[in-house]
């Protein structure tokens, strides 16, 4: 029965990783948007939505290491999807060393936010320049 099944979540999982547009520099909340939305229909976003839970020692309870391992499964899978639909040059500029899905999100955030408020910044002062030339529109 696991053979019915495998074939539907490798072609969803496809569907839903394709549905991510590339994030250019430009796009950054859409692009934030669809990589939540996706994480969340595959279930993959409790790495987002939960701190790390402690590593696993002799002593953890059953609970605790299926707690852990689902977070370690979440936080993995999420970073490949995040990172899939980053190029390489942007993903260079954030650091090797964040592992968690939530911390690298909050980096790129970071990032494009000041590049956000330049975009902005460059409209507004080029509709405040705008003049108008005597012409409208007319049917």
């Amino acid at each position: 029965m696991t053979n019915d099944i495998e074939p539907f979540n490798v072609a969803t999982i496809s569907a839903n990783m394709n549905s991510v547009p590339i994030l250019n520099g430009t796009n950054f909340k859409d692009w934030k948007e669809n990589i939540l939305i996706v994480l969340g229909c595959m279930d993959l976003d409790f790495a987002l939505r939960m701190e790390q839970p402690p590593s696993i020692v002799d002593s953890s309870t059953s609970e605790e290491r299926k707690t852990y391992e689902k977070w370690e499964r979440s936080n993995r899978m999420s970073l490949m999807i995040i990172k899939r639909g980053i190029p390489e040059a942007f993903r260079g500029a954030i650091s090797e060393r964040i592992t968690s899905a939530k911390e690298f999100l909050a980096e790129m955030e970071k990032r494009f936010a000041k590049s956000d408020k330049a975009e902005t910044s460059t409209l507004l002062q080029s509709l405040i320049s705008m003049k108008y030339k005597g012409k409208g529109n007319s049917i």
